[in-house]
């Protein structure tokens, strides 16, 4: 298999999880901006960060577009030059999906052509002025079909295994980040009613798809201890750190199994190999160690990993960036005062 499509491969993997993830992040920010009593700030400001934005969003639209939930939605939705938005990440995937033709099914081809011909077509439009929530909901449809198609209708081999590689990588950095960034934030707020602050972390649990999940797995008060340490630690849980990053992990190995140190990735592939045993290791937060320590150094090493795959995998990118150590910040310190978060 080249590297040109093992390249697009990945990148098609990791545009998919970023549509599906953008869209769920949008309809319960929707939601929450209306029920928790939070400001518009509160609630649309991390949205931005999350996506790793907000230098740009500022730029084009000030910081006072932060307090403007239509202005955030329709940048994260149809902002082309953002990457990170609906229409950005539909169109890159797509892209990446038309370039390899040759490896990617028929069937999972016609859904994400589909699904791209939809978001640019007035019916699109409308249905987002129309029914926001219906909207998100049809984009992410789309892209979990695609999902459902590659593992139905394409080989176990080389191909598949470099989507899903995307797939678990791109979920390991959108889990750890919406965790951080909201954790952070709610924490901080003042106190509240026992049912707002319950909204609140289920709001959590439903922008990580793991609202169901949680309540299967806990009873009794919902409190944002147990929310961090499902969304971290459940290994059941598909979209948890632990499950994802060990799902990396896997497909890795299936492409380059780690038995020469000198074979084309065998540095990344060790490196992914440590996260995996770190975290694995970890039923509950070490001693002496925030959340958002350990997410940052999730984060970071979860992008250094990224990087690694496009030096020795895919024949180019910069060179891997060294081991993050834990207490690297993740969002800068006037971000962290905007929203209320403690700097580590």
């Amino acid at each position: 298999m080249i590297s040109r499509v093992a390249d697009h491969c990945f990148w098609l993997g990791r545009y998919l999880e970023r549509v599906e993830s953008t869209a769920r992040v949008l309809s319960v920010t929707s939601n929450l901006s209306l029920d928790a009593e939070l400001t518009q700030e509160q609630c649309w400001l991390p949205v931005v960060i999350v996506s790793g934005e907000r230098e740009a969003f500022i730029a084009s639209h000030g910081t006072e577009g932060t307090a403007s939930g239509d202005t955030v939605q329709r940048y994260m939705t149809w902002e082309e030059a953002n990457l990170t938005s609906i229409w950005g990440s539909i169109h890159a995937a797509r892209f990446n999906s038309r370039s390899i033709r040759e490896v990617v099914s028929l069937e999972a081809w016609e859904a994400i052509n589909e699904a791209y011909l939809w978001v640019r077509s007035p019916e699109a439009l409308e249905e987002y002025d129309r029914d926001r929530f219906g909207f998100y909901r049809r984009v992410r449809r789309g892209a979990q079909l695609a999902f459902s198609l590659f593992h139905s209708t394409m080989l176990r081999d080389d191909p598949l295994y470099f989507i899903w590689l995307g797939v678990s990588l791109e979920r390991v950095g959108q889990t750890a980040r919406v965790l951080d960034v909201h954790h952070h934030a709610f924490t901080t707020l003042p106190s509240r009613h026992q049912v707002v602050e319950t909204a609140l972390w289920l709001s959590l649990l439903r922008a990580c798809s793991g609202f169901e999940s949680f309540m299967k797995r806990n009873r009794g008060l919902v409190t944002g201890d147990a929310v961090a340490a499902f969304l971290l630690f459940e290994p059941a849980f598909p979209r948890s750190v632990v499950h994802t990053i060990h799902s990396a992990h896997l497909r890795l190995s299936s492409i380059r199994p780690a038995t020469d140190p000198s074979y084309p990735g065998a540095a990344t592939a060790a490196r992914l190999e440590e996260l995996d045993e770190w975290i694995q290791g970890r039923a509950a937060l070490p001693v002496g160690q925030s959340l958002h320590e350990v997410l940052t150094h999730v984060v970071n090493e979860t992008a250094a990993i990224c990087e690694g795959l496009s030096h020795e995998l895919f024949g180019f990118g910069p060179e891997p960036a060294p081991k993050a150590p834990l207490t690297t910040p993740l969002l800068s310190q006037k971000t962290m005062q905007t929203l209320g978060v403690p700097s580590t």
